[in-house]
């Protein structure tokens, strides 16, 4: 239906010839052409489908070539949760993004949607108005879309991984440098030994809640800290928080300005603020603050990375799960040059190898390890005695 937009963002943008393949699924006929226009403006985005339900995007999906899907939570016919399973059905290579508005229900929905084969997720702005004036949103979006446009052509769909119901039973050994895994990447894993560490800090994003899932249900009770950095709004990082506490065998919160860490308990970076770290007397304090985006990003990764290696130097143990763009990177090369360890997961296993990909492809870590033997590996490292 006609929008009220300026001639600019009307004109038609010259499209590449491998441009990825885009359907819209929303009830709301206007936010379908707001996101639609939005993509569209990205010469390497072209929206091929626009439907109203689950239902028609089902059939829909049957006879089209589609890389990703842009998929609505509350819609009549057909819902979006409803829908996910048979559009995975129709074509499990297809990447599909949740999108909904920034409600407790909605950011539920959305992570059980991910347990359930959802790609990643996006909050909408709450009117139509405020989508088109948002500029964050619009790139993310477009970034989203593109990267994983990138993974469906690829025809690689990473597998699921299972919420953890005890320790992985894979053998715990850091292996040798995994080049015939990597044909085509240049992987040159350091040689240093890896002490064994006062705080284990994860960084994550694309693909994160999934992965965090699976390490941290696995990895048992351990005696140190975990301090995570997941980008996500701050409704989803309160509910991943409690998420993670029912399947891990810690406690897991919300990070708060001031709090002292305590060892065997998990802390979560609340969506909207850096968590940083600083020393006082014996103890490791909390800082929130809410200084400009890095990467793109509040919470980022980088941040938390380097205040953390002033501290704990070569006893810092880092992991860097799957997540498109490079966060984590600059922060890993402060740890590595302190003396700490960096593990990054691997291609085959991440959702998007863009954080994790950066760091290894550096030449910054220590192992480069499938998500199912990353518990395993990281507590056989933090229960041993000390080097």
């Amino acid at each position: 239906m006609p929008l009220s937009m300026n001639s600019s963002t009307t004109d038609k943008v010259e499209k590449s010839d491998n441009a990825y393949r885009i359907m819209v699924v929303d009830d709301s006929a206007v936010i379908r052409g707001l996101l639609t226009r939005i993509l569209e403006s990205d010469p390497n985005v072209t929206v091929v489908e626009s439907v109203p339900n689950g239902e028609i995007a089902v059939k829909r999906l049957g006879t089209k070539d589609i890389d990703v899907i842009v998929l609505d939570i509350e819609m009549p016919v057909m819902d979006g949760l409803t829908a996910l399973p048979k559009l995975l059905e129709v074509n499990p290579g297809v990447q599909i993004i949740m999108a909904s508005t920034l409600t407790r229900k909605n950011a539920e929905i959305s992570l059980r949607a991910m347990r359930l084969g959802a790609a990643d997720y996006i909050p909408k702005p709450t009117s139509s108005g405020a989508l088109t004036k948002a500029s964050d949103f619009k790139y993310e979006l477009v970034e989203k879309v593109k990267a994983l446009g990138q993974v469906a052509r690829g025809g690689k769909k990473a597998p699921l991984p299972s919420a953890g119901t005890g320790q992985s039973r894979t053998k715990a050994k850091i292996p040798p440098a995994p080049t015939s895994l990597y044909p085509n990447r240049n992987i040159v894993l350091r040689k240093e030994a890896i002490q064994k560490p006062d705080l284990l800090a994860i960084g994550s994003s694309t693909g994160g809640p999934q992965a965090l899932f699976d390490v941290l249900g696995n990895l048992g009770a351990i005696t140190q800290p975990v301090v995570i950095t997941q980008h996500m709004p701050a409704t989803f990082t309160a509910l991943l928080a409690e998420h993670i506490s029912r399947i891990a065998s810690m406690p897991s919160k919300e990070g708060e300005d001031g709090e002292v860490l305590k060892g065997g308990n998990i802390y979560l970076a609340p969506g909207g603020y850096h968590m940083v770290f600083e020393k006082k007397g014996a103890d490791t304090v909390i800082r929130l603050n809410q200084e400009p985006p890095e990467n793109f990003c509040r919470p980022a990764v980088d941040p938390m990375l380097r205040s953390l290696s002033k501290i704990y130097g070569s006893r810092l143990l880092v992991l860097i799960l799957t997540g498109m763009g490079s966060d984590g990177l600059r922060g890993s090369e402060v740890v590595t040059a302190a003396g700490g360890s960096v593990i990054a997961q691997d291609e085959q296993t991440s959702v998007v190898w863009g954080m994790p990909g950066a760091v290894a492809t550096a030449g910054l870590c220590s192992a480069v390890l499938p998500i199912k033997e990353m518990a395993s590996n990281v507590r056989q490292l933090v229960l041993r005695s000390a080097a």
